[in-house]
């Protein structure tokens, strides 16, 4: 199907009169064909960008709430935190359960030498969703009193 889109491109490529929108249009995507047809090779890929545009929408919407970080390293604390929270949704995980537990574990991690597999273990797509639950609300709120 995309051999036949692309030999149907090339020649009204021939044929349309060059200083039109339809030639810039055609001639934009020829240039762009190799990479249009990358998602085929890849089960994983789709052919858009939709769910990159869909988790950066919450940071796009709260941009003017929050627009400024107080310093470079707030911004850069606030783009890992992002980037993390995102990631957790991605893989299927309740992004709230999420943070809880790695923040739990990091506060053991915190105090130890440095081990970057058992940081590596608190990346979101090393857990399943059940593996992460929420503390019974009672207990919770009992155990920060």
């Amino acid at each position: 199907m995309f051999a036949i889109f692309k030999d149907h491109l090339d020649q009204q490529q021939k044929t349309v009169i060059s200083q039109t929108p339809l030639a810039g249009a055609i001639n934009y995507t020829l240039n762009l064909f190799e990479g249009l047809q990358t998602y085929l090779e890849s089960i994983e890929l789709g052919p858009d960008n939709s769910a990159a545009e869909r988790a950066v929408r919450p940071v796009a919407l709260g941009r003017s709430s929050w627009h400024f970080s107080g310093s470079p390293e707030g911004a850069d604390s606030s783009c890992a935190m992002y980037t993390l929270l995102q990631t957790a949704k991605m893989n299927h995980l309740d992004p709230g359960a999420y943070l809880n537990h790695i923040l739990d574990k990091a506060t053991v991690l915190v105090d130890l030498p440095y081990d970057a597999q058992a940081w590596s273990a608190l990346l979101p797509w090393r857990f399943k969703p059940e593996d992460l639950s929420w503390q019974d609300r009672a207990e919770f709120f009992t155990s920060i009193e």
